[in-house]
This record gives C-alpha cells, sequence and structure tokens, in this order.
C-alpha cells in the first residue's frame, strides 16, 4: 500500500533573491530528491511595496496561477489557505515578521540568522510553544544529506574521538565597491554584518558537530573567545574570529574555531586550490568538508595512518536543484507529524547559537540599533 503524500501550503513573506530561491525549490518535484511522502504548495506570497511586486515574484518563480499576491504581510498572514510561512526578510526585521505570523495562528520557517539576539530568538519559542505552533530557523545546510552523512560518520566513531572542529565561511569581496553603506550585508541598521549572514555557517558547522557530542540532556553551552574588526563606513563587523571551548563527557574539552571574513576569501580562485574548508578532526583520521560551507556537495575521509592520495576516501553528494527543499520537507514532516521544532535543529541550540553571537558581539563592543535589538512587540522599523 503507498503511502499518503502530505502536502503542505506556504506563503512567501518577502520577494528578494533568498526568497526566490527557495520558492523554486519549493516548486521543485520532490521524486527528483527521491522524496515520495511530502510535497509543497505556493499558495501566496506578500512584497512590502506592492501586490503588482508580489505578482511578479510568482510568476517568476513559475508558481500556479492560483497563488495569491499580497501588498502587505499583514494580508497574507491572514490568508486561510496558509499553513505554514517563510521568512525572508532581513536579520533586523525577523522578530517583528515572525511574531507577526506567529500570532496570526501561522507555522513559521524563518531565514538564519533566525533573530538579531537571543533574547528575541527566546520571546518567539514561547510564542511558538504557546500557541503550539511549529518554528524552525531555516539552516538548510543541517538538512543536506551531506551533513546527515558526516554527523553519522562522527557519532559512530569513524574518525574516533572528536577534538577539534575548523570551519571558515569567507567571500573575498571590495567591499566599499560593491556594498557600500546601504547594502544589507553592511547596514547596521538592518544588522548587517560578517557574523550573522556568513559567520552562522561557520558556526553551523562547529555546533553539528561539537556540541552534539554531549549527551541531549546536559548538553553545555561553550566558553568563547573572538576578536572582530568592523568595516569603517558604518561599524559592521567585517572579519571575526571565534574559538569556542566545549566541555565532553570525559572533562576534557573539544575546541571549534569558526571564521569570517568580508576581504578575503575561503577559496580565492574558485577551484578549491586552497582545499576544504571544514575539517573535522578525530583520534583516527579527519573528514573534511569542502567548501562553501554552505552548500557542500561533496567531502574526503583521511585516517591516520593511510599511505596518502591512494587511501583519501571521496564521496559526493550532488544536489539536485539548489537544495533549500531538504528543510521544507523536515517543515512538511513536522507539521504533519505534530511537532513544534525539528530535531536536526532543535529551537534550544538556535538560541545558544545565538547567546555565542551575543557573547561575541559583547567581548568587541559591537551593538545594533536599539530599535532592532528590541523584544517590543508591535514596534514599526
Amino acid at each position: 500500500m503507498s503511502q499518503k503524500v502530505y502536502t503542505i501550503r506556504w506563503g512567501i513573506l518577502a520577494t528578494g533573491g533568498i526568497a526566490a530561491t527557495f520558492t523554486k525549490d519549493l516548486l521543485a518535484n520532490p521524486s527528483t530528491r527521491d522524496v515520495h511522502d511530502v510535497a509543497h504548495e505556493v499558495v501566496a506570497a506578500a512584497s512590502s511595496k506592492s501586490s503588482s511586486r508580489a505578482q511578479q515574484f510568482l510568476s517568476e518563480c513559475g508558481a500556479p496561477s492560483s497563488a495569491a499576491a499580497y501588498g502587505t504581510y499583514k494580508d497574507l498572514v491572514q490568508d486561510k489557505n496558509i499553513d505554514i510561512i517563510y521568512v525572508a526578510t532581513p536579520h533586523s526585521h525577523h522578530f517583528q515578521n515572525t511574531m507577526l505570523c506567529l500570532e496570526a495562528g501561522k507555522h513559521v520557517l524563518c531565514e538564519k540568522a533566525f533573530t538579531v539576539n537571543a533574547a528575541q530568538a527566546k520571546f518567539l519559542v514561547e510564542t511558538a510553544q504557546k500557541k503550539g505552533l511549529f518554528l524552525m530557523e531555516a539552516v538548510w545546510t543541517r538538512y543536506f544529506p551531506l551533513s546527515i552523512q558526516v554527523r553519522k560518520m562522527v557519532t559512530d566513531g569513524k574518525i574516533g574521538t572528536v577534538h577539534r572542529v575548523i570551519a571558515d565561511n569567507s567571500f573575498g569581496e571590495d567591499v566599499e565597491e560593491k556594498w557600500g553603506t546601504k547594502d544589507r550585508m553592511v547596514n547596521m541598521d538592518l544588522a548587517g554584518g560578517a557574523m550573522l549572514d556568513l559567520g552562522i555557517y561557520s558556526l553551523t558547522w562547529v555546533f553539528q558537530i561539537l556540541y552534539h557530542l554531549q549527551p541531549a540532556s546536559t548538553r553545555q553551552p561553550p566558553t568563547i573567545a573572538s576578536s572582530i574588526s568592523t568595516y569603517p563606513l558604518t561599524g559592521a563587523d567585517e572579519m571575526t574570529s571565534i574559538i569556542l571551548n566545549f566541555p565532553t563527557v570525559n572533562k576534557t574539552s573539544t575546541q571549534g574555531i569558526a571564521l569570517t571574513n568580508f576581504r578575503v576569501a575561503t577559496d580565492p580562485d574558485g577551484h578549491e586550490t586552497t582545499g576544504p574548508p571544514i575539517r573535522i578532526q578525530g583520534t583516527k583520521g579527519e573528514i573534511q568538508v569542502y567548501g562553501p560551507a554552505y552548500r557542500p556537495t561533496r567531502y574526503r575521509i583521511i585516517m591516520r595512518g593511510g599511505k596518502g592520495e591512494e587511501d583519501v576516501e571521496y564521496v559526493e553528494c550532488p544536489i539536485p536543484g539548489q537544495g533549500m527543499f531538504w528543510e521544507a520537507d523536515e517543515c512538511a514532516r513536522c507539521v504533519r507529524d505534530g511537532k513544534l521544532e525539528s530535531e536536526g535543529l532543535s529551537l534550544g541550540e538556535s538560541v545558544v547559537i545565538l547567546e555565542v553571537m551575543d557573547e561575541v558581539r559583547r567581548q568587541n563592543g559591537l551593538r545594533y540599533p536599539e530599535k532592532i535589538e528590541s523584544t517590543e512587540y508591535p514596534l514599526e522599523l
């Protein structure tokens, strides 16, 4: 007897580039990624500019003609045909926009970074749980088959006891020329900066390995040492380096090194000549994941005592699309099964990662404008 397919109905809040990528992935046939238990329907989108912009967005993404186009987010969240809303606005607006969705009784997938600070994230979590709604941070990389394989190898002891993870996610840009002062990447009013936008992926690789080495019931956050260099034109962080020390069950510690930078690139020539930017190092060997950190498609395993290249195992993990559909599939299964959060990235872990970023900013005296750090709702931004 074939399994009944559960179809979840999506509303898209915002019409920028990442929203378009996500929506196009939603519309891809799930069978192309060997998924047969869930499906997705795009029923509406909203632009803060106009309904015509929302209609243009839906048309460009190939959404069905029946999909509704709204000119305000408040109209979108009132659509009774929507099960879950994908929030794709700048970081600065995630708290207000997600609260709007939750107050309207909608499940939410909110883009990373989840919020500007941990206090906002805790408020969202409390609100969602009180209302019995599913909520998840959209760290798509967590749901890649590659990430799942790597986590399982670590859990199974493939490379022995893991002691260190190094992860870098850096662009090499002429920051002044490309982003100036108004672009969201460097605009403090939009919570711009390297850490929240790029560094979240470096932290993702550190956390999905080292944080999970601890028993779930007794997990402790890491201690942190960090350094930030700021962009002179706006004050946003343009280079951030974080060392995280995690406690372990055997009273030793593990270290994670999370790096991000706007001016120098992880992969300067675009041909991976510098090697994998993610290294998971254990007592029996290491797993090296080729970049970019947010969308890796292959890794290699180097075991201690090997004879060189001939003993290195390479594993390819192609993506039949952009890869954002796997996090959407996770949302569908969780909503279908009545879960309020994902086991792949719990709400508690999202909060802890934001607490790390809060502490990094505290250590380096970096604050965003008071309005976007606030937990007051509703608040006009």
